[in-house]
Parts: C-alpha cells; structure tokens; sequence
C-alpha cells in the first residue's frame, strides 16, 4: 500500500462508504478498491475487534469474512479456555479467534483454504507480531487427517451453503463436525467447536457424544455462539454454562441437564414485588425451572418464562425490574393502561397478541422508561404488568 493510498484511507475513514465508491476516480496514485475495503473493514471492526482497529497495518478481507468473525469479547472468552504448548486453528478465517488464543501457546497453527485469507493472516499475525502462528492453506480436514496431535484443536465450520444461504444443522456444515469428530478427539488433548446460536441444544447432545461442556455466549443479551469444550481425557459430564457479556462484566450460570429435566417449578399465585427476565444464554439453554429453583423464585406460568418474588437478587443473571402495577384485560383496564402510560417498551410473553398488535389495540407508543410485560399466569388469566427496569451489578 503506498503513501497517497494510506492517507486517503485517513481521510476518509468516517465517511460514507458507498458516497465514497460512487466518487472513486480512476487514479494511478490512490488504489481505490483497496482503499474501500480497507475502510470498509475497519468502521466494521472498530468496535468489533478493537485490537485490530488499532493496529494501523491490519489489513481487512472482504465484507462476509468480516461479518463471520467473532468479536474480540467472545475470542478472548475462548482463548480463557485453552492454554499449552500447541495449538491448531482448523477454519482460521479473518483470523481474530486464531490471534487471541495463540498467545498462550508457543507453537499455533492456523490452517485456511482461502488462499487470499491466507495471505492476509500472514500480514496481519506479523502486524501483530504473533510470531509463533504458522499459516497453512489447506482444506480442515485434509489437514487434520495428517497433522501432528496437539494440544488444543479449535474449528468453526462454514454455516453457508453452497448458494450463500445460511444453514444450522451440523450436517449441513462443513466440515462436518459428525463426521470428523472420532478424528477430532483423537488428534487433540481438548476440542473446542464453535457452532451456531441457531441449534438446538438437544439434538446437538444426541448427536455428538462425550460433550464435557457447552457454554452458551451472549453477548449485550443477543445470543451470539455456542462452544463445545471436550476434555478427550475425561468422561463424559455435561455442564451447560450460560454467559451474558455486558461491558467489561459477565452474568454466568451453570446447570447439568439432569438438573432441568428433574426439577419442578414452582409457579406464582400472584404477581409480587420485583419481575426477572433471565438474560438470552439462559433462555437458549432452557434452563427455565433450575434458574427460578436456583433464585427462589416463582415463575408465573409453565411457558411464561418470566419469575417473580419479593426479594430483590441484584445478581440475577438477566434483566430485573420493579412492578408497579398490574392491568387485566377488560375494557376499563385497557383504558386505564391507555391513560397511565402513554410510552412504554413492551415485550409480550406467552401472550395471544404480538408486540405489534398490541401497540395498536392499547396506541402505546415505542421508548421511555417504563416496561410492560403482556403475558398469561398460572391461573391461565392475561395480565399486564407495567414496570420500571432495576439496574443490577452487572449491568
């Protein structure tokens, strides 16, 4: 990249990248398509992997490659997971989980099929002076059909078809985590797999046996991966383990699944003083009667996954709010809500109306700071309960 390139991209840095495309002009000083996409790629990444951002000699792939990236937050989240002498990154991709985990290694391997990302990793690891990352271009499984046995094997499998369209189910990833998994284990000391927030928890443990843990990542309560941890050492005791990222802060809960499977909840008679909301790791991980058992609370409804009680826990891991009144359905309480509040942020929990169909029948505008909850109780009756949100420690 010469000099009169380099500044463009400083100059323009914050500006709109397609204003800038349409005004790009053929330029035997300024390489205008790299200027784009280096652009592009670090307003994408600056608040994304800001290890990255400022690092001025990154150099940034195209725009799928950014956005299947992890965050800086959830690859230092699996990089507190692995530790050794040797380490292999199957899928490197842009190569952000690869640069945080290879710090705690002396000898890492970062293997990719892309030839052109792979020319990247081999600027970039430089830039961040990551010495001890070797760049392979070479199919995964082809790669760890032959490789040496290491330490820690990490691998996220493509989730696009061959058409671009996005796909969930193991099978239909590639590679194929089913179909390399014997291999896996067998070329590692720990397996760690990456997969999509989108699967379903059960299939996944019937599918896939000596599962040691899943740690399920949230991060600002929107659920972004799912991560398989196996110890090939040890036998097989699942721990699902659910993190919620707010800030420099972690909500962590942990169950086994036998643990859901043999509890009974304990369901409210009324609505008490304080409304919990588990955050979206618990909810993916259906923890739904250990995490009221956990917190001694009382869920009002078998598929209402909302809990309640008369204790205020600031360390609940989801959202806590403070009730402050209650309306049924009838005509007059909607006309009393209608007048009470005329903004509200609204969430309808196993409720026969949606979010917007409600703000229709009651002209509840969006915004403000109270919250209203529509959603059934125990008793099989409608409620809505108007609210106002509680900070807790962790938020």
């Amino acid at each position: 990249m010469n000099q009169a390139t380099q500044e463009f991209i400083c100059t323009h840095e914050k500006d709109d990248i397609f204003a800038i495309s349409l005004a790009a002009r053929s330029s035997d000083e300024i390489d205008y398509k790299l200027a784009i996409r280096q652009i592009n790629g670090r307003q994408k990444i600056k608040l994304k992997v800001p290890t990255f951002y400022n690092c001025p000699h990154i150099l940034y792939p195209v725009q799928l490659s950014l956005e299947q990236s992890s965050s800086e937050s959830t690859a230092l989240y699996k990089a507190a997971h692995c530790k050794g002498e040797t380490f292999v990154d199957l899928t490197g991709g842009f190569g952000v989980d690869c640069s945080f985990i290879a710090r705690n290694f002396k000898h890492a391997v970062y293997v990719e099929r892309n030839n052109e990302l792979c020319s990247l990793a081999i600027h970039n690891f430089e830039a961040l002076d990551l010495k001890q990352v070797q760049v392979v271009n070479s199919d995964a499984e082809a790669y760890l059909k032959t490789m040496t046995p290491v330490d820690v094997v990490f691998i996220d499998p493509a989730r696009r078809s061959n058409t671009g369209k996005k796909v969930f189910r193991l099978s239909d990833c590639e590679p194929d985590i089913g179909h390399i998994y014997p291999l896996l284990k067998a070329k590692a000391k720990r397996v760690l797999i990456k997969l999509s927030p989108m699967l379903d928890l059960t299939q996944l443990m019937s599918e896939l046996e000596t599962i040691n843990e899943i740690h399920i990542i949230s991060v600002d309560n929107e659920c972004k991966e799912i991560l398989l941890i196996i110890d090939t050492a040890m036998s097989n005791a699942s721990l699902i383990q659910t993190i919620n990222m707010t800030g420099q802060e972690q909500q962590v809960f942990s169950f086994k699944p036998d643990d859901e499977s043999q509890s009974i909840a304990l369901l409210a008679t009324e609505i008490l003083q304080y409304l919990y909301e588990p955050n979206a790791s618990v909810l993916k991980a259906g923890a739904f009667k250990t995490i009221g058992n956990e917190y001694s609370l009382k869920k009002l409804h078998t598929n209402t996954h909302l809990y309640t009680s008369d204790t205020l826990l600031p360390d609940f891991p989801g959202r806590i709010f403070n009730v402050n009144n209650v309306f049924g359905t009838s005509k007059a309480d909607i006309k009393a809500l209608k007048s009470a509040v005329p903004k509200a942020n609204i969430s309808a929990r196993n409720y026969p109306q949606s979010v917007e169909a409600f703000r229709q029948k009651t002209g509840i505008r969006e915004g403000g700071d109270v919250y209203i909850f529509a959603c059934k109780t125990a008793d099989e009756r409608l409620a809505i309960i108007q609210c106002n949100r509680i900070k807790n420690k962790d938020k």
